[in-house]
């Protein structure tokens, strides 16, 4: 990535606006991406696709920053794919006739987009994918050049000003007095009778602009890819200095970030590391040297699918439930209560929806945002509702030759059998015909005519 970049900025609205509201409660904020991005290169273009007649507000702030707003019209049947489609043909078509375009940026958790990234990748394109962890999909997040997570950028801009979205209701005691009799006997929300309030998830506390910092990993979790990486180095006999050793951590696991293990920066990470004794730094600031740390015998790593056997007991013990679908804190609650040193921090998931994230991708549960209570919906995945078996197919019977025998030909009268002479075409002319045994009767001899006399010519007389 030491090369200059001219990055084109496409983005699946839809996509990335239901999932934003669905695991953080918030707007989509166009503004941070495109910050995010300018450190990465310069922009070239902006594109955005989505039905743009109920998002008013949106295309307020995309106009602000130059966006293209590319309109999808849904269709009859409600085909999700087709804003899908025309950002992959957009991105192609660019692709193919802007030479200079040398990094795309994929804004969406769709994991769709696999082939465009793959086949961007094959024309020498840097591919990066903007997302949340808990709504992209994994498989998206390990096959791009870098992942960049919605997350970390949150915390970079938690001194901006505080989104429309999470201006707080006046208090009870300020509000008017005379509120209509329907507001006065409103029941709790759905959310708030699902999710009982001493049973619900403890929050981490907010901070300023409404962000909550997702909890940071164990640094220790980061040591087999820091590890990986720098034996990666010494096999190519390359000083492991500062930036090539994130670039090169970068290739082999492109969703690593920094943020996650409570970093400002890759050089704050590196520092971190020297003080918990994990690594050994030479050198001084911008001219880091690391090594790895040689004594003691590595510590086992917790790899993500090992998590999945405790996630599984929950839903099998409540499958009823989950056949309709349950909201995903519930289903935090659950798993807290039935597995209680079940802690999925140790798996290298900051957030529950993350290991949820996880975990659809190998099947095991259907997540689905929910717009009205702006959370997510947990179902069974393919995995509890495995294809029916088909019935066995029959062998073939096969056909019986019958044998051919030979029966007698039957004997018709007048006709000729196959062991009566075969009569020559002249004699059947002569022949009468054939008698009840099919024998040749010769014809009747037909009388002959008496022959008329001959008239005599007299000849003329003499003159």
């Amino acid at each position: 990535m030491d090369k200059h970049l001219k990055i084109a900025v496409f983005i699946d609205f839809d996509n990335i606006e239901i999932g934003v509201k669905s695991t953080l409660q918030r707007e989509f904020d166009v503004s941070i991406v495109l910050e995010a991005l300018k450190e990465r290169g310069e922009i070239i273009t902006k594109i955005a696709y989505a039905n743009w007649g109920k998002l008013e507000n949106s295309t307020r702030q995309l106009s602000e920053y130059a966006v293209q707003m590319v309109q999808r019209d849904p269709s009859p049947r409600g085909d999700k794919n087709g804003g899908d489609i025309n950002l992959a043909l957009d991105a192609l078509e660019l692709a193919f006739t802007h030479d200079h375009i040398n990094a795309f940026a994929i804004i969406s958790g769709d994991s769709d987009f696999m082939a465009l990234v793959n086949k961007l990748k094959q024309y020498d394109k840097t591919v990066f994918v903007v997302g949340g962890k808990a709504f992209t999909s994994t498989i998206l997040q390990k096959n791009c050049h870098e992942f960049i997570s919605y997350e970390s950028m949150l915390d970079d801009s938690r001194q901006s000003r505080a989104p429309r979205e999470h201006h707080q209701p006046q208090p009870a005691a300020t509000q008017s007095p005379t509120l209509p009799n329907e507001q006065r006997e409103r029941g709790p929300s759905q959310r708030e009778v699902r999710e009982p309030r001493e049973q619900r998830e403890p929050r981490e506390p907010r901070q300023q602009g409404g962000q909550r910092r997702p909890p940071s990993l164990d640094l220790h979790q980061s040591m087999p890819l820091v590890e990986r990486a720098l034996q990666v180095l010494e096999r190519r006999e390359v000083r492991p200095q500062l930036g090539l050793l994130k670039s090169t951590m970068l290739q082999l696991d492109s969703s690593f970030s920094e943020r996650a293990y409570g970093a400002g920066s890759f050089t704050d990470f590196i520092e971190k590391l020297r003080k918990s004794d994990l690594i050994q730094v030479t050198g001084g600031e911008g001219r880091y040297m690391i090594q790895r740390k040689r004594t003691g015998a590595p510590e086992k790593t917790v790899r993500p699918e090992e998590g999945l056997p405790a996630l599984r007991d929950v839903l099998e013990n409540h499958r009823l439930e989950m056949e309709e679908g349950v909201i995903a804190d519930d289903l935090a609650g659950w798993v807290r209560e039935e597995s209680p040193n079940f802690d999925w921090k140790q798996y290298g998931f900051q957030e529950f929806s993350e290991f949820l994230n996880y975990a659809q991708d190998k099947t095991v549960v259907r997540i689905e945002p929910d717009e009205e209570t702006q959370s997510l919906m947990v179902y069974l995945g393919a995995e509890f509702h495995p294809p029916a078996i088909p019935e066995p197919v029959p062998p073939p019977v096969p056909e019986e030759l019958e044998e051919e025998i030979e029966e007698p030909q039957p004997v018709v009268p007048g006709q000729p059998t196959a062991g009566s002479p075969r009569v020559k075409k002249g004699a059947r002319k002569a022949a009468g015909g054939l008698d009840a045994d099919g024998n040749v009767v010769p014809a009747p001899k037909r009388p002959r005519k008496a022959a008329a006399p001959r008239k005599r010519r007299t000849p003329p007389p003499n003159m």
